[in-house]
């Protein structure tokens, strides 16, 4: 299984545009982060979860060619807002693409692109075939995905495991029966806002509480806002088995 980090930004802060922080200005490339999204690529198919507002251009960045399917963490528009150019590799397939999603992010997809599941659909609309999950694994082509419950501040959001690597972003609150999912996780991805409080996602030390529990044998902090600071700082503060993720990194797990 390879991992690739599309995004490892968030939408969290202050504008990039009316930002003059060391982080907003450098050309280091380790802090030029897109937004929140990462692929799985199992037996040659590609696994996507979350397809943010940058998702058209992380996937003309990673030269991606074929979609398998779409999983989605939870309805915030920085992670469904690029479902519209899904249509792409519908052309490509001939064939909807399947994407995954609880009851409330179905809800939201239906709202946001409604004109994608009319009755009398518009020629060239994305074709979403929009599956819900619930708290189950479920399998795609024999790979099973065990979804992951954690808390967005007061908003149900999923996680996702397949073998021995687990994704959450959008966090703050893992419930103990999620952390039980998430025992002999050996991989981890999960989210790091920055080093001072926030109302709805981990700060740097609590994400390193997790990765600490869970054992793992290497974690990767997402959806970094440029609070954090300087990649090539905060790397230094970091545990030899932590490491910040960055737009385009790629590994075997």
């Amino acid at each position: 299984m390879k991992l690739t980090i599309l995004g490892s930004g968030t939408s969290q802060g202050v504008p990039v545009i009316a930002c003059e922080c060391a982080v907003c200005r450098s050309t280091d490339r380790h802090d030029k982060r897109l937004r929140c999204s990462a692929m799985l690529e199992i037996g040659g198919k590609n696994i996507l979860i979350d397809a943010g507002p940058d998702f058209r251009w992380q996937m003309l960045r990673a030269g991606v060619k074929d979609l398998r399917a779409v999983l989605l963490t939870h309805g915030h528009k920085d992670h469904i807002g690029g479902l519209d150019d899904i249509r792409a590799f519908n052309w490509v397939k001939q064939a909807a693409v399947d994407v995954y999603a609880d009851v409330r992010t179905k809800e939201a997809v239906y709202q946001d692109y409604a004109y994608a599941f009319c009755e009398n659909k518009y020629p060239g609309v994305p074709d979403i075939h929009l599956q819900v999950v619930d708290d189950r694994a479920f399998h795609i082509d024999g790979v099973e995905f065990i979804p992951i419950p954690v808390m967005h501040y007061k908003l149900p959001v999923l996680g996702y495991r397949t073998g021995n690597f687990a994704y959450v972003t959008d966090a703050n609150f893992i419930p103990e029966k999620s952390m039980n999912r998430l025992a002999g996780v050996e991989y981890l991805v999960i989210n790091a806002l920055r080093k001072e409080e926030h109302l709805s996602h981990f700060t740097l030390s609590q994400a390193l509480e997790v990765i600490d529990r869970l054992h793992v044998k290497h974690a990767w902090l997402t959806h970094i806002g440029h609070q954090m600071g300087l990649a090539a700082e905060v790397s230094g503060e970091l545990p030899p088995n932590v490491s910040l993720a960055y737009d385009g990194l790629q590994v075997e797990i």
